[in-house]
């Protein structure tokens, strides 16, 4: 027997349809206007820019921006026209490929990242008060739980247990 949505469930999916993906649309907006790029590319670039030596295998690369293998190949070789990102295989182990985030890379991401962190603050926390900022995250973290009960996502709340 299908257990439907009450009119207030439906209320709030319905809301948090069109959130995700106004603000998903208004971050890609931005980051195109201010730097050409869209937002899965900032992703990658931000990535990088967090990881020892601003490199990591394209697995790794993968997982941390939850993207399949091919997807990200197609975002890293145009990352890599550009000059922003390098790929490298080791030489001990060439079935392997590095991604690398170059200076120029770095540069642009340093460049972005005010407008970006300006339009995440306006539209996802300047709303808010600071209790709600809470309150969203510990539900994001109940949700986050729940829908990856094998831990593959990174420890974005800073309280890795290794």
């Amino acid at each position: 027997m299908t257990r439907w949505l009450d009119d207030e469930e439906q209320q709030t999916w319905r809301a948090f349809l069109w959130t995700s993906r106004l603000l998903t649309e208004a971050l890609d907006r931005q980051l195109q206007r201010d730097s050409g790029m869209p937002h899965t590319y900032y992703v990658i670039l931000a990535m990088l820019s967090e990881a020892p030596g601003r490199a990591m295998t394209m697995t790794e690369l993968a997982a941390m921006t939850r993207s399949s293998p091919s997807r990200l190949s197609h975002a890293v070789a145009r990352l890599e026209e550009s000059g922003r990102v390098r790929r490298v295989k080791p030489p001990n182990d060439r079935r392997t490929t590095i991604a690398e985030l170059t200076d120029a890379g770095f540069a642009l991401l340093e460049e972005t990242a005010p407008g970006h962190v300006a339009e995440v603050r306006r539209h996802l926390f300047d709303p808010l008060t600071r209790q709600e900022v809470l309150q969203l995250r510990e539900t994001l973290k109940t949700l986050l739980a729940k829908l990856d009960p094998d831990g593959q996502t990174p420890d974005i709340f800073g309280e890795s247990t290794t």
